[in-house]
This record gives structure tokens, C-alpha cells and sequence, in this order.
């Protein structure tokens, strides 16, 4: 008897199962409508960019405790930050009674991404079935899941003893320096819960030294698999007007972000100067200041290699700018070491109110008192005894000291102290000159200090508190195009540049130069 093989059973693949991240898109597309602009009314059809970013905040093997996402105003993130929020309130990824929170700077802020969740809601029958809109509260409840999504601002009293497992941070670039009471207030709330999740949506910040730039380059970096990062930006080298270095900043150039009207934003932009830096930072979301700064951040981070001992230089030349009762004050000295000039930057704060200052100024303070980088001294105000003392234990008996160019303005107050302290009126008179704060004295100043940064012929070894008051610095100019920092008109604190500024003007930064004048007569 003859055996016949039967033929055998194909083996049908079972189907795939889907991740969270298509569950999620799929959600979205069924339940959520266009809550505004041309296709309002429409279902939501998810862009390619918006689907690879949910899923890579979804589908990330390590799990995701923080999402950061930015790209250029008006390309959607509040409807997208939105529609992740619905979400968490009653989608795929709801946890019954949970707190849900939008954060952002102002009142007017917060409204937006509540107006548009409640948009969504109120557009689709399922949702508005399922979801209850408080508007005057800013709230949406599920009452058979039991959670509760509220929006937030900085305005707010206080954030704290909430407990979110998700929290949308909307236009967290808005935020000035490393800190944001808010952001801290619901970042620390979030450990109750054993996978809570954040999601940072924004436009750049301005400079290096605010929190969503920290907060981008730590994530950059890789420190945590648990940060996803998506950075939409064009680089600073590109020409800035072109469709393709705009399109880098803008993924929704062309689908629901009108092309004429972005274009026409870039030759504004192209023909007027003063509105360029606006345009790189809304537009091509780059980190540029809105109001330029003297040195422009990557000018002086190029600058930033370490600074050698300068107890070793012969001549050292210093800046100080004393301070009005509590603000910073700042003694920077500079010493030539193998052709650059390397910077050594002391700077005071009372110790009393510290903290306080410090969330006052967005600036941590704090952290660096503990780390040695700023000297307290004891009261609720600067106290020139203190610094004099200093001055004469740590400072002229270890640094040659040739010249200390000061502001007149408080020096008749520290001048005593000085006296006090074991310095000769003498002395005095020989080290510390006066250095004009008008246009006459710091112009030429300036410039010497804008060489010497341009050629990369000085140290400053990225002390934070320098590079902040660099930052900050805005420079004003008269009819003849002389110039001076201005306090008034900088984002913060400036006294470290304006000490920096002086000791430059009273040093002999440069071999004396050809003067064609000199072979006259």
C-alpha cells in the first residue's frame, strides 16, 4: 500500500498585536474632530510626524516618564498636547481616579488647551456622552472612571499637594532661567504614582540658560532612556529664509500651516533686521533673543575653556560693581596666560531671603551658594564689611593687583570699610579708579571686550553665573553709536558683565598699536 503524504496546513500567522502607540492613533482618529482652522468639524487624521511621535512616546521599551516635544508656533502642539490629554481622561491609556493637569504661564495660556480639549469633546458624540465640561473651572471629569483633568497656571496661588499621573507642560519655553515654581510644584507631585508621565510641548526657549533648554539638552545627551526628545529646528548655519531650512522647524509646513503666510513671515523678516531675531525663535524655533544680546550665546560658549591659576600672572586688573542694598554684587578679575585673558568672577548675595530670591529671580541661587560659585554675606543686605574683608584675606593676598575700576555711585560706602579692614587710604587711591557707567568710559571698553571674545582671546571656564549676566546683557547706544549695558532694558541680573566690562577698560589687553598720528611733526 502506497502512503501519500498529505499535504500539509499552511500555518496562519497570528495577527500582530497592536502597541499603545497605534492603539492610541487609532483612538484618536475615531473619537477626536478638528476643533478649529480650515478642517474644523473634520475627524482627525493624524500627520505622519504627529503618528512617529506618539509612538515614540508610547513605544519606548524603557517606558517614558518624559516626552519632549518642540517645533515653531501655530504647527499645532496645543490640539496635539490636547488630544494626548483626552487620551489619559477616558482612551487607552486612563487610569481610573487619576488627576490630569495642563501647566502653563499664564491664565490666557492655560484656557487654550482646556478651549480646545473641550472643543474636541463637545464635536464628538461619544466623548460628550462621556466627559463632563466645567468651563469656569477649567475642569473635565469623567465620572465613571473617576478622572479629573484640571488646567493649571503659574499665576496659581499654589500647585502643591495635587497628585497628577499626567501632566501636559504647554509653552514651558516661555519660562525665564532654570526654574519654574510651577514645574517643580507638579514634576515632585508625580511620585505617588508608578508610571506618571510628562509631556513638555513648546517652542525653544531664548537662551541656554532657561529651563527648557536644560531640560533639552540633558535629554539630547541620553542621560535618561526614560526622556524622549523630538527637536524641530533649523540650524543656525542654514540660510535662515529658505523653504527648506523652514520646513526642518515646521512640520506642519504645507498641510495645516498656510506656506503663504509663513513665507511672507520670512520677507518681512529678510527685509527688516530688527525683526530677524523674533523669526528665528517662533519661526525656525532656534534659541535666539528676542532682544539682542551685546555677545551672542555661541560667541561666548566658544570662549568657555578652563581657566588657568592666575596667582601666577604678574598683573591682574579687576571690576567691581557694588550692589544697591540686596541685588548681586560682582568683583571679576582677568590675568594674560599664553596670549588670552582668563576670568576669575566673585560675586555676593545676602544670605538672608536667599531662597526666596531665588524663585523671585527664576534663578537658583541657592544651588550655587552650595556650590561655591556665589558668597553670602550675613543680613538681609549686601554687606560691604564682608566684602571688603574678603577682598583684603582672599584677594590682594593672592592676586597681583594692579588696578580695581569701580562705580562711584556706592564706593563712598565701601571706601570706610576698606579703611576698616587694613588697607591704606594710600593704597586705596593707588589700586581703585573710577570708571565712568556713561557712554564715554564703556564704549571703548565694550569694544575692547567684544575683541577679545570675537578672537577667542579670553577664559571664562562657563561659570554659570557670568554666562547669566552675559545673557541678560542689552546694550543701548546714543545718536554717534557710542554704547553701555543697560540695566534697565537687560532680562536680569548684569553685574558680572558690567564688572567684566570695566576690568577690560582699565587693563592693557592689547600691545600698544601703530599710531600713523606719530609720524606727524
Amino acid at each position: 500500500m502506497t502512503v501519500v503524504d498529505l499535504p500539509r496546513k499552511k500555518r496562519v500567522p497570528k495577527p500582530k498585536k497592536p502597541t499603545d502607540g497605534e492603539r492610541i492613533c487609532k483612538w484618536i482618529e475615531q473619537y477626536c474632530f478638528v476643533p478649529e482652522g480650515k478642517n474644523i468639524g473634520n475627524p482627525v487624521r493624524l500627520l505622519s510626524w504627529q503618528r512617529r511621535e506618539i509612538c515614540r512616546i508610547y513605544d519606548n521599551p524603557s517606558g517614558t516618564r518624559r516626552a519632549i516635544l518642540s517645533f515653531a508656533r501655530k504647527n499645532g502642539k496645543t490640539a496635539f498636547a490636547a488630544m494626548l490629554l483626552l487620551v489619559h481622561i477616558c482612551g487607552p491609556m486612563q487610569k481610573p481616579n487619576s488627576q490630569l493637569f495642563s501647566a502653563a504661564q499664564s491664565r490666557e495660556q492655560a484656557a487654550i488647551l482646556f478651549n480646545l480639549a473641550a472643543k474636541m469633546i463637545r464635536m464628538s458624540p461619544d466623548l460628550r456622552s462621556a466627559l463632563q465640561i466645567k468651563d469656569s473651572a477649567k475642569e473635565i471629569h469623567c465620572l465613571e472612571l473617576g478622572t479629573k483633568y484640571r488646567a493649571l497656571s503659574a499665576e496659581a496661588t499654589t500647585a502643591y499637594g495635587l497628585s497628577p499621573v499626567f501632566v501636559v507642560h504647554d509653552e514651558l519655553g516661555q519660562v525665564r532661567g532654570p526654574r519654574s515654581i510651577l514645574y517643580e510644584a507638579l514634576e515632585t507631585a508625580t511620585g505617588a504614582h508608578g508610571k506618571p508621565l510628562s509631556v513638555i510641548i513648546s517652542t525653544q526657549a531664548r537662551t541656554d540658560a532657561d529651563l527648557l533648554s536644560i531640560l533639552i539638552d540633558d535629554a539630547l545627551a541620553g542621560h535618561d532612556p526614560r526622556t524622549v526628545v523630538s527637536l524641530y529646528s533649523a540650524p543656525q548655519d542654514l540660510d535662515p529664509f529658505a523653504y527648506d531650512t523652514i520646513k526642518m522647524a515646521n512640520p506642519a509646513l504645507g498641510e495645516f500651516l498656510s506656506e503663504e503666510e509663513v513665507m511672507a513671515m520670512a520677507h518681512d523678516a529678510e527685509r527688516m533686521p530688527s525683526r530677524e531675531a523674533e523669526y528665528r525663535n517662533l519661526i525656525l524655533n532656534q534659541r535666539v533673543e528676542v532682544v539682542n544680546p551685546f555677545i551672542q550665546p555661541q560667541m561666548w560658549k566658544d570662549c568657555g575653556a578652563p581657566v588657568k591659576d592666575i596667582t601666577e600672572c604678574d598683573e591682574v586688573y579687576a571690576g567691581l560693581d557694588l550692589s544697591e542694598v540686596a541685588d548681586l554684587t560682582a568683583f571679576v578679575m582677568i590675568g594674560k596666560i599664553d596670549e588670552s585673558w582668563h576670568v576669575v568672577p566673585k560675586f555676593w548675595l545676602p544670605r538672608d531671603g536667599l531662597e526666596k530670591k531665588s524663585l523671585g529671580d527664576r534663578v537658583p541661587y541657592d544651588l550655587w551658594a552650595s556650590q561655591g560659585l556665589l558668597l553670602t554675606t550675613p543680613g538681609a543686605s549686601v554687606s560691604y564689611e564682608s566684602v571688603a574683608r574678603y577682598l583684603k584675606e582672599e584677594i590682594f593676598s593672592k592676586y597681583e593687583i594692579k588696578k580695581v575700576a569701580f562705580d562711584r555711585w556706592n564706593m563712598k560706602h565701601l571706601k570706610p570699610w576698606l579703611v576698616h579692614v587694613g588697607f591704606s587710604e594710600q593704597f586705596v587711591t593707588e589700586h581703585f579708579v573710577e570708571f565712568g557707567q556713561g557712554m564715554a568710559s564703556m564704549s571703548p571698553a565694550l569694544r575692547e571686550l567684544e575683541e577679545l571674545v570675537r578672537d577667542k582671546k579670553i577664559c571664562h571656564g562657563n561659570n554659570p553665573i557670568m554666562t547669566m549676566c552675559v545673557a541678560n546683557t542689552v546694550i543701548v547706544k546714543d545718536d554717534a553709536g557710542n554704547r553701555k549695558p543697560s540695566k534697565r532694558k537687560s532680562a536680569g541680573r548684569i553685574d558680572g558683565l558690567v564688572a567684566l566690562t570695566m576690568a577690560a577698560g582699565v587693563a592693557p589687553l592689547h600691545q600698544a598699536r601703530f599710531d600713523p598720528m606719530s609720524l606727524i611733526g
